[in-house]
C-alpha cells in the first residue's frame, strides 16, 4: 500500500481500515485489574525541501574552473527530482550559468537514468545587479550598480553584447553509478571562442519530491524575481560561500511516517521483530517497505501472549506527515486497556526509505508506565531491501519505486551512515504514554 494517495498529489493515501483493539486474551486465569491508558504519536520533524546540496569548484589557486577544465558533482535523486547549480561566467559584471528550473532531469518518464550530453539544459543569465560590460578581460568588478529582476540571455544583453549559447560554453555530461546515484560533469568549453571565460566555484542542490510535487522547485533562483539568498555573491565576484550556507539550512530530512503498530502482549518477548536475525516473512517486510501494516497486525492476533493489536491512524485518516513550512506535523492517540506485567511495542516505516523502520527497542515498555518514551524508540533495517540514500532513491516504494531484495539480519540503521547524518530519533518520532 503506497503512502501516496497519487504520485501527483501532495495527499498522503489514506489507510485502509484496520484497528484491531480487542483485549480480550488474558494470560492469568484470575480477575486482572486493568487500567486506561492513551498513546500519542507524533511526527515532530522539521522537514526540509532539500534532499542533498554541495559546492563545486576548479583544482587551481583561486579554484576557478578555467577553459578546458572540467569539475564533477555526485548526488543521488529518485525520479521526478532535479539537479539545479549555479556558477558564474567569470568575465562578467554578474552573469551565472544555470539550468532552468527546476534543475536538469536526471529520469526519462519511464523511470530510466538519462546518461550522456545534457548541455542544452545549460542556460545563461543575468543577475540584474550590476550593468552588463563586453564581455572578457576589461570588465569592471564590481560595475555599476542597477536593480533589475533575473533574466536569462540569449544572444545578446540588454546593452548589446552578444553571447553564443550557453550550451556552447558549458558542456554538461551526465553518468549514472548505479543505485540511484549520478555524477554530472561540467566542462568549460568557452576556450578561443569570442566568450572565453572562467567558471567560478559553485553550489549544487536536489529537492525532495513528495507526492509528485518538488518542494523547492526554484532552488538557487527565481527567472523573472529579484535575486536572493546570497546568488549575488556567485554572479558577481564568484564567492559561493553565502549561497551554500543558504542551501544547506534548507537541507535535511524529510519522512512521513507510516501507520503506526502498537501491541500489548504479556509473558512474552517483543513479538514485533528480533534484532540481529533475519525477517521471519510474518508481514514486517511489508510494514518496513511499504508503510502497511495489516498483515503484520493480523499475524500478531494469533500470537499467545498477544492482548491487543491496533494499527492507527484509525480507519480513513492518512499518514503522519512532517513539519512542512512550520506547519505542525501529524499525530495520533489510542485508548489501551493495560495491566501490570504488560509490555508495549510499536513499529512505523521511515516512509522515505527502502527498508526502515522505527520501533520499540529489546522488549518494549511497560505498559503501565506515564511520560515520554521516544527515548525507547530505534531506527532499524530490515535487511529485505536495498537501501538508498533516503528520499533520493528510485526503488524506494514510496517514491513509486519497487524496492530491490537483499536478506540481511535486521539491524539498527547506524547515523551518520553511508548516505546521511540523520537527526535523533527522538527529533523524528515522539511517542508519550498518559
Amino acid at each position: 500500500m503506497n503512502l501516496l494517495k497519487n504520485p501527483k498529489s501532495i495527499l498522503l493515501a489514506a489507510i485502509a481500515p484496520l484497528a484491531l483493539t480487542a483485549c480480550k486474551k488474558d494470560n492469568n486465569n484470575g480477575s486482572v485489574t486493568t487500567q486506561q491508558s492513551t498513546i500519542t504519536v507524533e511526527n515532530v520533524l522539521q522537514s526540509q525541501p532539500l534532499v542533498e546540496s554541495g559546492t563545486f569548484q576548479g583544482t587551481g589557486t583561486p579554484a576557478l574552473i578555467q577553459p578546458g577544465q572540467s569539475t564533477t558533482i555526485t548526488f543521488s535523486a529518485a525520479k521526478g527530482e532535479a539537479l539545479s547549480f549555479a556558477t558564474m561566467y567569470g568575465a562578467s559584471n554578474d552573469l551565472f550559468f544555470a539550468p532552468d528550473n527546476p534543475g536538469i532531469q536526471v529520469y526519462d518518464s519511464n523511470g530510466n537514468p538519462i546518461e550522456g550530453d545534457v548541455s542544452a539544459q545549460v542556460k545563461l543569465w543575468d543577475n540584474g545587479t550590476r550593468v552588463n560590460q563586453k564581455p572578457g578581460a576589461g570588465v569592471t568588478h564590481p560595475g555599476v550598480a542597477e536593480t533589475k529582476n533575473i533574466s536569462e540571455v540569449t544572444g545578446a544583453d540588454a546593452q548589446g553584447n552578444t553571447y553564443l549559447a550557453a550550451s556552447k560554453l558549458v558542456k554538461a555530461t551526465l553518468k549514472y553509478n548505479g543505485n540511484s546515484t549520478f555524477a554530472l560533469t561540467l566542462q568549460n568549453t568557452s576556450g578561443g571562442t569570442a566568450n572565453e571565460t572562467p567558471l567560478s566555484p559553485g553550489v549544487w542542490s536536489v529537492s525532495y519530491i513528495v507526492g509528485g510535487t518538488l518542494q523547492a522547485p526554484k532552488p538557487l533562483y527565481t527567472s523573472g524575481q529579484p535575486t536572493v539568498n546570497g546568488l549575488t555573491n556567485i554572479a558577481e565576484a564568484g564567492d559561493n560561500m553565502a549561497l551554500s550556507a543558504y542551501v544547506k539550512s534548507i537541507t535535511g530530512i524529510f519522512t512521513p511516517l507510516s501507520p503506526i503498530l502498537v501491541v500489548v502482549y504479556n509473558g512474552i518477548d517483543n513479538p514485533i521483530y528480533k534484532a540481529g536475525t533475519i525477517d521471519a516473512g510474518k508481514g514486517l517486510t511489508t510494514l518496513a517497505q511499504k508503510g502497511n501494516a495489516d498483515t503484520l497486525a493480523a499475524y500478531l492476533k494469533t500470537v499467545k501472549g498477544v492482548k491487543a493489536v491496533y494499527v492507527l491512524p484509525a480507519p480513513n485518516t492518512k499518514v503522519l506527515l512532517p513539519s512542512i513550512a512550520g506547519k505542525q506535523g501529524g499525530v495520533v492517540s489510542q485508548q489501551l486497556n493495560v495491566a501490570a506485567g504488560d509490555r508495549l511495542a510499536i513499529a512505523t516505516m521511515y516512509g522515505f526509505s527502502n527498508d526502515w523502520f522505527f520501533a520499540s527497542a529489546d522488549n518494549g515498555v511497560d505498559a503501565t508506565q506515564k511520560g515520554d518514551i521516544s527515548g525507547t524508540i530505534k531506527l532499524f533495517d530490515d535487511g529485505t531491501a536495498i537501501n538508498q540514500f533516503p528520499g533520493a532513491g528510485l526503488t524506494q516504494f514510496n517514491l513509486a519505486g519497487m524496492p530491490l531484495k537483499e536478506s540481511q539480519p535486521i539491524a539498527a540503521v547506524p547515523n551518520p551512515n553511508a548516505f546521511t547524518t540523520l537527526p535523533p530519533v527522538t527529533g523524528i518520532i515522539k511517542v508519550t504514554l498518559k
